[in-house]
């Protein structure tokens, strides 16, 4: 009857409980697939008669008026990563990208660097003690949410209830707006190059040892690892985000946890998106946990997890093995994400396995090729991981194995995986740069 009587009290309409933002104000925005529809749109109904609201997020999924033009000098969007439903709105100045690690994000908040005065995140129904659930998005959300001034939460009847670090109680939401929509799904997209993606994958699968952890992601060539480790014994998982490709290993008797060294029997990740079959998996399941983004995403954590493999991507690698994934030349294009987070934890961790992974060339839109082994990254391309903590870097042509090696032999090995229509070329040009 406590727990009703302090939902009931709480309860408002999305318009209602926007008022509480006020102009000059900063207000977190939860992501990916947990975005709360109806209060984000109040808030832009709102904004009319608002001026300086900055928004703190770091990926949403779905429409963004809250970054339309309309919205100048009354909504600004401060993102940590450039989703495409900004990524125009950023590249055109009217929106601000603060780069920084994923596992770092919360603590701008937690350290007061970055204040925050209102949160606006989505949940689910409390339980018999007044407990809600972040649900699918807890990483960042979690301490954001710990921080705010002001908690503006819409309880969803259809998120999942995730275990773990991911609750709040009731008694800590100022506004509570009751809604029941289905959260978005994210379904694997039908990839272009899906024989290329395919023999990536290959590559990738015959590095991952049995007993190993492993962050793989969201994207076509993640999605296709999984498909290649059926022959594996005891894998775990220890990652930012999961999708639906890990429910058909774990029923399969593969992907057991077992020998993780770090949460044995579980499943950690910081949030996930996939389909309604996987928010239906992961709801009330005692394998998954949910933490906070500042300790799935740490190094120092993610080393402790032996035989741990990271797997993320590229926009582009040069022949000394420094990996541009954030912008193309100047350009912003995304963000460092957890990708230094991981590659730094995983070659850390006691038999760890680093990995970039990239298709060796990149259609452009005018019909042209482009390798994505370049001499050198574009004029004013961003450093994302730098040459020193490179390990493996795998094409559909092979894997280019650079730790301990010169740039001499980096230089022939990246090379000997890139596309063989470009081969020659970068080597007259190693030449001239006296790589070889």
């Amino acid at each position: 009857m406590v727990v009703n009587n302090k939902f009931q009290e709480r309860v408002t309409t999305a318009q209602e409980a926007v008022q509480r933002i006020q102009s000059g104000q900063r207000v977190f925005l939860t992501g990916n697939v947990s975005v709360p529809q109806k209060v984000l749109a109040a808030l832009v109904e709102r904004a009319a008669g608002l001026e300086n609201v900055e928004i703190c997020q770091v990926l949403t999924v779905g429409s963004a008026d809250y970054v339309e033009p309309s919205m100048q000098g009354r909504l600004r969007v401060n993102t940590m990563f450039i989703s495409a439903n900004i990524r125009k709105a950023i590249q055109e100045g009217r929106g601000d990208f603060t780069p920084v690690f994923l596992s770092e994000f919360p603590l701008l908040f937690k350290s007061g660097r970055l204040p925050l005065d209102v949160a606006l995140i989505q949940v689910s129904p409390p339980d018999e003690h007044g407990f809600c659930s972040l649900g699918v998005e807890v990483g960042p959300t979690k301490t954001a949410a710990e921080c705010a001034k002001v908690i503006i939460a819409e309880v969803n009847e259809r998120m999942p209830r995730t275990l773990g670090d991911a609750f709040i109680h009731i008694s800590r939401i100022h506004h509570i707006v009751p809604v029941n929509y289905p959260i978005p799904e994210l379904h694997m997209a039908e990839d272009g190059q899906s024989e290329i993606v395919q023999q990536i994958a290959g590559h990738i699968a015959e590095l991952i040892p049995d007993g190993a952890t492993m962050q793989l992601g969201i994207g076509a060539i993640p999605d296709a690892v999984l498909k290649y480790l059926y022959d594996k014994k005891d894998l775990g998982i220890h990652t930012e985000l999961f999708s639906d490709g890990v429910i058909d290993l774990v029923n399969a008797g593969v992907l057991t946890n077992a020998r993780k060294t770090l949460h044995p029997g579980k499943i950690v990740a910081g949030f996930l998106m996939g389909s309604q079959r996987l928010y239906d998996w992961v709801d009330d399941n005692p394998m998954i946990e949910l933490h906070r983004t500042e300790y799935v995403n740490d190094p120092f954590i993610i080393a402790q997890n032996e035989r741990m493999v990271a797997v993320n991507s590229a926009i582009e690698v040069d022949l000394t093995g420094q990996v541009c994934a954030d912008s193309i030349g100047p350009r912003l294009y995304s963000g460092v994400g957890g990708q230094l987070d991981f590659i730094y934890g995983a070659s850390r961790s006691k038999g760890g396995v680093p990995i970039i992974a990239l298709p060796s060339v990149n259609l452009m839109r005018d019909g042209t090729v482009v390798s994505k082994i370049a001499s050198m990254l574009k004029h004013g391309a961003g450093v994302v991981t730098s040459r020193n903590h490179v390990r493996f870097v795998v094409t559909e042509y092979g894997v280019a194995e650079l730790y301990g090696k010169t740039i001499r032999q980096r230089a022939r090995a990246l090379i000997a995986i890139a596309h063989p229509q470009f081969r020659e070329q970068l080597e007259r040009e190693a030449v001239e740069l006296r790589y070889v």
